[in-house]
């Protein structure tokens, strides 16, 4: 019996040895199909970048809003995806005469098998650029209010640079910018909404002294965040290869890029630490990781692989330089996403040009770099400010005292993630009307 079954996974084995060399070699096979197969599956790569934000975010949170982060990363992909279907992607990649946004292929509905791949791919590349905003927010704001801030990036804030910098028609285009997947278009887009909305927010309740003393708020599950590290590392080989669009022979050198950078990213961000005498945090490595895949983001496909290394290391020191900047500024990012994703993607999109193979250091190019790095802030940082004070005027963008201090779980959604931890009365969900009168 044993034997039998070894045969027959042999010849099951052997089967499937046989099916690539005979699919392949039928010339009916076109490239489309095999591109629309690779960027399809890089797709959904980035799609699991939200399950590592989610448990990235949740895990530097107290346990009284576990909910509410768990919440926030999972409607942005649901709102973004549709609003970027409706308005977005139009506003993206229609025809752009001007220079400055697409005036077509609003709700996309009919149009050739390729314009649905690349809609699906960019619809995850919408929703990334808005969970940036989750974490920074944290712990402190109105969930409908949120809500609506997403749906401003997504459907105009995103999309308008994205139009700039990627539409083919696009001003910051022609005139050479490299931003290959998106280290501003994405992530410093993300970062810059960021630091907009904790401006206005302002800092969680007992996070700084009336002396100016910083005082450590840690998550409740530092477990968490590294599994949602490793997440988002796995998915930013979706994100920065799937944006070849094509499944050509470069793919190799654009993920070897992006790995190096990483790695170089959690070591530069330790010996920061180190050199400032800071203590080596798992939080703080996890976001170097991350810092130096942001930054290698803009030049993954035009930098060699030592320069790869050092674009990461950077990053990743910057990431905690970042975070200590901000707080002397008394600004609360709660899991470090201005530092990260706007201060290290603007540093990757500026070492793309400076580490462009070929062209290192032209003077020519660093000066796109640096139009498109300042257009990406001035652009999105105040339209993100007027958005969040509009906001906070209509709706209220900060919950009240109270409601901060016993969780957004409860007040915001009638729930709380760790129910057992949480016998008082006042946490029933049928005392919820009750809470929100206050």
């Amino acid at each position: 019996m044993l034997n039998l079954k070894r045969s027959g996974l042999f010849v099951i084995l052997g089967a499937m040895c046989l099916i690539p060399s005979s699919v392949f070699a039928d010339e009916s096979i076109k490239p489309v199909v095999v591109n629309t197969m690779w960027v399809l599956m890089a797709g959904v790569l980035v799609f699991l970048m939200q399950a590592g934000f989610a448990l990235l975010e949740t895990g530097m949170v107290r346990s009284k809003n576990a909910v509410n982060v768990m919440m926030k990363n999972y409607i942005d992909l649901c709102v973004g995806t549709l609003l970027f279907w409706l308005v977005g992607y139009g506003l993206m990649f229609g025809a752009n005469p001007s220079g400055y946004y697409g005036t077509t292929l609003f709700g996309l509905s009919s149009a050739p098998d390729w314009d649905y791949t690349l809609i699906f791919f960019q619809i995850m590349f919408a929703a990334t650029a808005a969970t940036i905003v989750s974490g920074a927010m944290a712990e402190r704001t109105n969930y409908i209010a949120y809500l609506i801030g997403t749906c401003g990036i997504t459907a105009i804030i995103y999309p308008i640079f994205g139009s700039w910098a990627w539409n083919d028609g696009g001003w910051l285009k022609q005139m050479g910018f490299i931003d290959f997947a998106g280290s501003t278009v994405v992530h410093s887009v993300g970062g810059w909404c960021a630091l907009a909305a904790i401006i206005l927010l302002g800092p969680r309740l007992g996070r700084f002294s009336d002396k100016g003393e910083t005082r450590s708020v840690p998550g409740h599950n530092l477990s968490f965040s590294p599994i949602g590290g490793f997440l988002l590392w796995f998915g930013w080989f979706g994100f920065n290869g799937g944006s070849t669009l094509a499944a050509g022979a470069n793919i190799g050198h654009i993920l070897l890029n992006t790995h190096m950078a990483g790695a170089a990213g959690a070591v530069g961000a330790i010996l920061m630490s180190i050199v400032t005498r800071q203590p080596i945090l798992l939080t703080s490595t996890i976001n170097g990781s991350i810092a130096g895949l942001v930054a290698i983001t803009a030049g993954c496909a035009s930098m060699q692989v030592p320069y790869a290394i050092l674009t990461g290391a950077i990053g990743g020191s910057m990431s905690v330089i970042g975070v200590m900047l901000l707080e002397k500024m008394r600004l609360d990012d709660v899991v470090g996403a201005v530092s990260v994703h706007g201060l290290c993607g603007a540093w990757g999109t500026l070492a793309a040009g400076l580490f462009l193979t070929g062209n290192m250091f032209n003077p020519q190019q660093i000066m796109v770099q640096l139009i498109g790095i300042g257009a990406a802030f001035a652009w999105v940082f105040v339209s993100a400010f007027i958005m969040y004070s509009l906001i906070s005027a209509f709706f209220g963008l900060r919950v009240s005292a109270l409601h901060e201090q016993r969780g957004l779980d409860i007040t915001e959604h009638g729930e709380i993630g760790y129910p057992e931890f949480a016998q008082d009365a006042a946490y029933k969900n049928e005392n919820l009307k009750d809470l929100s009168k206050l």
